[in-house]
């Protein structure tokens, strides 16, 4: 429930993307949380990072030990909101964060909604939708999902999903269209 307001610090200057998350915004903790989750926002992730206790570069030092501690030996983050082509990983790594972030009930919670609320102001909300479409589609039962894109990397998308009645874990890399790494979870 801690209040956390968006600064100036949380514009991205690397990639320039938008956000319609502005500069004096104030929503909880929480809700940054769910909306970096669930909507790959950027400045939700950043705000995070930014007030996380020592700030960014703890925060980064954690994600790493972290990966570490997970044996994702191939992967080293640089920056804590994804934009950066100097955060690395294999699909092997992804699978094993993907394990591990499953057995956290608010990261399931969080990255599965369809979508998700948020108060800005007293008049206003602003309504923020899951990247993920398959969620809202009832054929796929998803426990955990999380997608990303940037140019280096392509579209990105890592989900625990049941198939055949068997949890599985689907790790698409570098899909080259907007709605392709859909298309290859359907077609797995």
């Amino acid at each position: 429930d801690e209040p956390i307001t968006i600064t100036r610090e949380d514009h991205d200057r690397l990639k320039g993307t938008k956000s319609r998350l502005k500069q004096g915004m104030t929503l909880s903790r929480g809700d940054l949380l769910t909306l970096a989750l669930m909507a790959s926002e950027n400045r939700a992730a950043s705000a995070l990072a930014r007030t996380y206790p020592g700030g960014k570069q703890v925060l980064v030092a954690m994600m790493n030990a972290k990966a570490r501690e997970l044996g994702m030996d191939n992967s080293h983050f640089k920056d804590p909101t994804g934009l950066t082509s100097e955060n690395v990983s294999t699909a092997s790594d992804l699978v094993k964060m993907v394990l591990a972030a499953q057995n956290y009930e608010s990261i399931q919670r969080a990255s599965t909604q369809s979508s998700h609320m948020v108060r800005v102001n007293a008049r206003q909300s602003l309504r923020f939708v899951n990247t993920n479409p398959l969620v809202r589609n009832r054929n796929w039962e998803i426990g955990l999902s999380k997608t990303g894109y940037i140019s280096e990397a392509g579209r990105c998308l890592v989900m625990q999903a049941k198939l055949s009645e068997r949890p599985t874990v689907i790790v698409l890399l570098d899909s080259w269209g907007k709605n392709t790494r859909v298309g290859d979870a359907n077609r797995i």
